[in-house]
């Protein structure tokens, strides 16, 4: 699974680990990520993320 990036703030959403503070669990890549998931770091929408 592929790791992505924001270009805002550096966070890497590792779909191994996914992001359980936030509803999503492991395994759940960033495609399959609900459309109003932000990134935990700085809030910005998925549209800001690229692949690393």
């Amino acid at each position: 699974m592929e790791k992505w990036v924001c270009s805002v703030c550096g966070y890497v959403y590792n779909p191994e680990e996914g992001d359980p503070d936030n509803g999503v669990s492991p395994g759940t890549s960033f495609d399959d990520l609900p459309d109003d998931w932000v990134c935990p770091e700085c809030g910005v929408g998925k549209d800001m993320f690229e692949k690393e």
